[in-house]
């Protein structure tokens, strides 16, 4: 079975299959429709390798991370980093192309083993040297965070410090006069969302009490939990996704009721159903980060001088962590 059964069984030219089944051309919805309906009778699929002739590219996209350059795959235990790859993932396939996880450092070059039409940096760092060189090697590159001062083609992004804004808010309107903040300080957003705390803390001419830590060291977030709580705040934000847990373990240690004597919320996408959470919408963020770079890929004429940028609305969802009754 090949595209001219498909043409021959829908009566219109092979040009007119293959745009059709690429989503090329100006064609009628009706006539892609019936082009696809057909094809799927038939069984007909298109021939990657086929496309790759016609094209030049690979189909391929590659996704990575800074924040764990040499195993982007134990990131997978976070919900956040999941979530944005299921969504990336299948948004790519939605669009014709398939998604590769790579590391963003390896003793082999496995960026030069796998030919991509484009690549997602998630968090990179400022003037990231992996982005330069997968621009060096003509390879478009879309970050899943701001770049900073690393040029690339698009990026999206939450607005971190508006996110924080709206949780701090809803623990003052809630009651809390002493709001401290955990944060994992390789977490994603880490520094724009303590710059953000520390300013509203400032507006509002309240004490900033915060403790860090790194999220990568065993234990390290269950230490920080201790040292905020014996701090004596009637509130915490915990910035970094799997910090509930060590919050109630720390406050029950200490015998404070949450929300009667300790209001609660926490950044993430697994939270504790009974406390209040801040969603970064990780699917969004894949899926978006996704399409920006089809874009690119399929618009020759796109660059790295003015990148498209996408802002991801959070979502909070208030529980009863942070409702005293």
């Amino acid at each position: 079975m090949g595209i001219r059964d498909v043409a021959a069984a829908a009566g219109v030219s092979i040009t007119t299959v293959s745009d059709a089944l690429n989503g090329k051309g100006r064609l009628p919805d009706t006539t892609r429709v019936h082009v696809r309906e057909v094809a799927d009778r038939l069984g007909y699929r298109p021939s990657a390798a086929a496309r790759t002739l016609r094209t030049g590219r690979s189909g391929l996209l590659g996704l990575t991370t800074t924040m764990r350059s040499t195993e982007p795959f134990a990131l997978t235990e976070f919900a956040w980093f999941a979530e944005l790859v299921r969504s990336a993932t299948a948004t790519a396939l939605d669009l014709g192309y398939a998604l590769v996880v790579l590391p963003a450092s390896s003793p082999h070059d496995v960026w030069g083993n796998v030919a991509l039409d484009g690549t997602i940096v998630v968090d990179p760092a400022d003037d990231d040297p992996l982005v330069h060189e997968l621009l060096r090697r003509g390879v478009p590159v879309v970050s899943g965070g701001h770049p900073g001062s690393t040029p690339v083609y698009g990026w999206v992004d939450n607005d971190h410090v508006a996110a924080v804004r709206s949780v701090l808010d809803h623990l003052a309107d809630a009651g809390a006069e002493r709001i401290g903040l955990l944060a994992a300080a390789d977490g994603p957003g880490a520094d724009k969302g303590v710059a953000g705390y520390r300013a509203w803390c400032a507006d509002r001419g309240v004490p900033a009490i915060t403790e860090e830590y790194e999220a990568r060291t065993p234990g390290a977030g269950r230490a920080a939990a201790a040292r905020l709580l014996d701090r004596g705040p009637d509130a915490v934000f915990g910035l970094h996704e799997g910090c509930a847990p060590e919050l109630l373990d720390a406050a029950r240690e200490r015998a404070l009721r949450v929300p009667d004597d300790l209001l609660l919320a926490c950044c993430g996408e697994g939270a504790d159903p009974s406390v209040t959470s801040l969603s970064l919408q990780p699917a969004l963020a894949g899926a978006w980060a996704v399409e920006l770079l089809v874009g690119v890929i399929e618009d020759a004429g796109a660059g790295p001088l003015l990148p498209a940028q996408r802002t991801v609305p959070t979502r909070l969802s208030v529980r009863d962590s942070s409702t005293r009754r």
